[in-house]
């Protein structure tokens, strides 16, 4: 669904780039993951993909279509819902999706169906300008859908959610898909992006440092431990033990088999450790 090799992109045209060399492939169905901090070149590429900004150097493909010239068409196959809401203000949220759907040529969904979806039933008729910011967000999130798409970028879809409205948007998409419809992520949510993403890119300083499914990282990076919770003379001693240490294993046998375990459980590293540790660099 995407193809994207040697990518360069300069704002200012003078060869300082903010993305550079970017290349990844995004199959059919699959839900991919394009993490970083603030300022790597996350949404400049997005931007790029769809068609928000003119492709400089590289070649890009996304649903078939040249980046070079992205033909009309290609806008009824994908989807957008950006981490800034842009939503029409003195429109209600019924009129936002009302006109925004007019814009394509295809089969629309219906905009009540959408805004139930969201949890926005019962606001349909309130002006966008009144909603909170988390309600503009969700708005956005249910236009993205009306189209249908194929390839559904997502920029930050949880920010600013609280946490039950969060596990539904995160519904939707898995949802979603399941029923075949590509995902972009764009996030630095590393939470979000490990239970959502068949296969993530770290991305830094508009270099790509790595592209892999979150499970393979965990394997690469993470540390083998068990954490163990035993009682040892009336007191909780809390342990951790390596399962590839010969001696180590000893003893964790040994506590097992002469005290009384309370909890244990293996411990992997998060992507967000994996991140740091990959790159140098912390998520902000």
């Amino acid at each position: 669904m995407i193809s994207v090799k040697n990518l360069y992109h300069s704002y200012n045209k003078d060869g300082n780039y903010s993305v550079k060399d970017v290349s990844f492939e995004v199959e059919k169905g699959e839900v991919f993951g394009f993490l970083g901090p603030s300022g790597a070149g996350k949404s400049t590429t997005q931007g790029i993909l769809t068609g928000l900004l003119q492709l400089q150097k590289g070649d890009v493909k996304v649903a078939g279509y040249d980046a070079k010239k992205f033909s009309p068409e290609m806008f009824n196959k994908i989807g957008m819902s950006f981490e800034q809401s842009n939503v029409y203000s003195k429109l209600t949220a019924k009129e936002n999706l009302d006109f925004y759907r007019k814009l394509f040529d295809g089969e629309t969904r219906d905009p009540m169906e959408l805004l139930k979806l969201v949890g926005l039933d019962g606001k349909e008729d309130i002006r966008a300008g009144e909603f909170s910011k988390g309600m503009k967000h969700r708005l956005t999130f249910a236009r993205s859908m009306i189209n249908n798409p194929e390839l559904w970028f997502l920029d930050e879809p949880t920010t600013g959610l609280d946490p039950a409205i969060a596990s539904t948007i995160k519904s939707i998409i898995k949802e979603k898909n399941s029923e075949g419809v590509t995902v972009f992520l764009t996030t630095h949510n590393m939470f979000i992006a490990d239970e959502l993403c068949d296969r993530v890119a770290f991305i830094v300083d508009g270099e790509i440092k790595l592209i892999d499914s979150p499970k393979n990282l965990k394997l690469q990076y993470g540390e083998k431990l068990v954490e163990v919770e035993y009682i040892k003379n009336e007191e909780i001693i809390k342990e951790k033990y390596s399962t590839i240490l010969e001696d180590e294993k000893n003893k964790l046998k040994n506590i097992i088999e002469n005290y009384e375990i309370q909890t244990m459980h293996t411990k992997e590293a998060t992507l967000e450790e994996i991140f740091i540790k990959v790159t140098g660099r912390e998520l902000k």
